[in-house]
């Protein structure tokens, strides 16, 4: 029998780390507010360096950030500091970054254009909604031409045969502005690395609730999720998929189940249970 489950947790992600380039006020900031704590920053700055200066505004921000004394003390003395010359070469490096970045996604956007204006032809002559509670295979269809992958630096368009004979697909409902998730993804991600060469017949697909394509290409790009995207350009066609999962996150329900809501790590165990033959009796009747 086919499966599927929907897989929810609002991610609200700050994304805060720019490689392994050196730091700056606002990037300490951003650390600091999404849970990395000062000591942490401190061997961080002990290897990454910092490219900034702390005048007095930037002292505050840094101190409303729940930077500690001390942190803020070895910013100020200098001692991770680069010096001036390296300082400015690292912005420029970071601006050269930001524009490749911009220039990829561009090309990206105008390459795709023909196809994207296709697939809205063929999606606008169908005017009946999917039956999503169907199986996999509907949802394959449904979805047919229309899912994202990051890959080689970029977000790409996914192969069409993704979803092909896979039994098992959850649906993983996230944002890039979602602060909760960003303890979760890192597990989902470490997750689906272990178990999905292990079972072919499941996949994951995110469904973004970010405000905007630049949010959600950032957001797929600083997880580094593996699994395919629902294209953002084509959201709002998907509707269907979003009022299956119920009202509340973060969550995992059936279309046959209900809207309720679990935690993260329920998912991850009721999941477990699927891959182990005992399919939790929410999940059972969508089998």
């Amino acid at each position: 029998m086919r499966r599927w489950v929907y897989l929810g947790c609002a991610l609200l992600v700050f994304a805060v780390q720019a490689g392994q380039l050196p730091l700056t006020v606002n990037e300490i900031g951003l650390m600091l507010r999404s849970g990395y704590s000062s000591n942490s920053l401190l061997q961080e700055l002990s290897t990454r360096h910092f490219a900034d200066t702390v005048d007095e505004a930037k002292e505050k921000t840094l101190v409303k950030a729940g930077a500690s004394a001390e942190l803020i003390a070895a910013l100020k003395s200098g001692i991770y500091s680069l010096s001036p010359e390296k300082a400015a070469a690292v912005q420029e490096q970071k601006a050269l970054a930001e524009q490749r970045r911009i220039e990829q996604a561009e090309a990206t956007r105008k390459s795709d254009a023909q196809y994207q204006a296709r697939v809205a032809r063929e999606r606008t002559s169908k005017s009946a909604k999917p039956d999503i509670g169907a199986g996999s295979d509907a949802i394959s269809e449904f979805l047919k031409g229309d899912l994202v992958q990051w890959q080689n630096g970029s977000v790409v368009h996914a192969d069409d045969t993704a979803l092909a004979n896979k039994k098992l697909i959850a649906f993983y409902f996230s944002a890039h502005w979602c602060a909760p998730c960003r303890k979760f993804t890192p597990q989902l991600v470490d997750y689906y690395n272990r178990v999905a060469a292990q079972h072919p017949e499941f996949e994951i697909v995110f469904y973004s609730f970010d405000k905007s394509p630049f949010a959600f290409e950032t957001y797929i790009r600083e997880a580094n999720m593996p699994w395919p995207a629902i294209d953002y350009a084509k959201l709002k066609g998907k509707e269907a998929i979003a009022k299956n999962a119920g009202d509340g996150i973060p969550l995992i329900s059936s279309s046959h189940s209900g809207s309720q809501n679990f935690g993260p790590q329920k998912v991850l165990a009721d999941l477990d249970a699927i891959f182990a033959g005992k399919a939790p009796a929410r999940v059972a009747s969508a089998q």
